[in-house]
């Protein structure tokens, strides 16, 4: 009896998880504000690869400073930051930091590895700034914050404040589904 070729096995491999690979689970949650067209580069010089209609649940897989690499119902592509809304819905404050909160302090924000304050913390006073956790080692591990004293604390999922962001102005024993083990910066107020 022939055994299959390795490359048999691969291209039967490909067919099975082709409609798994058709629609990322990581990355961040966000919706389009308008029908996104798809490119196969950052720019309007790449080919079309295809659209994604408006107000489609879609995720970020990375962000340039124009232009984001999303997958979702339509396909896979770079297109235009402009188009997208990193919120719970598509109707939400449109991305970035909410700024109609005044600044606070004094006091600290500590985060926590675990639930209901437990597990590892890192502190953070008024006006301390983390654009990217992963420069600590401590990229998408946090699962809970507190917040002492006068503080409220602008948290996102990725860095540089990009992506979907909440101000959090009281104690969280379990962070939104959204940012828990999802941190990535944060700037505390």
């Amino acid at each position: 009896m022939r055994r299959p070729s390795f490359l048999a096995a691969f291209l039967l491999f490909l067919g099975l998880a082709a409609p798994a690979l058709a629609y990322s689970e990581s990355g961040t949650h966000a919706w389009s504000t308008r029908p996104l067209v798809l490119s196969s580069g950052p720019g309007t010089a790449y080919h079309t690869t295809g659209e994604i209609p408006e107000n489609a649940a879609i995720k970020v897989l990375r962000c340039q400073r124009l232009w984001c690499l999303v997958d979702g119902p339509g396909g896979r592509g770079w297109t235009s930051k402009d188009r997208i809304a990193f919120g719970k819905t598509p109707t939400d404050w449109p991305g970035g930091i909410n700024p109609d909160y005044p600044a606070g302090g004094p006091g600290e924000v500590c985060f926590y590895s675990g639930t209901n304050y437990t597990g590892f913390r890192f502190c953070a006073e008024t006006g301390r700034v983390v654009q990217d956790f992963a420069l600590l080692n401590l990229d998408n591990q946090f699962q809970s914050v507190e917040l002492i004293g006068n503080v409220s604390v602008a948290a996102c999922r990725d860095r540089f404040f990009q992506s979907y962001c909440e101000r959090i102005i009281v104690s969280q024993p379990v962070l939104d589904q959204y940012l828990r083990r999802n941190l990535t910066s944060v700037r505390v107020y």
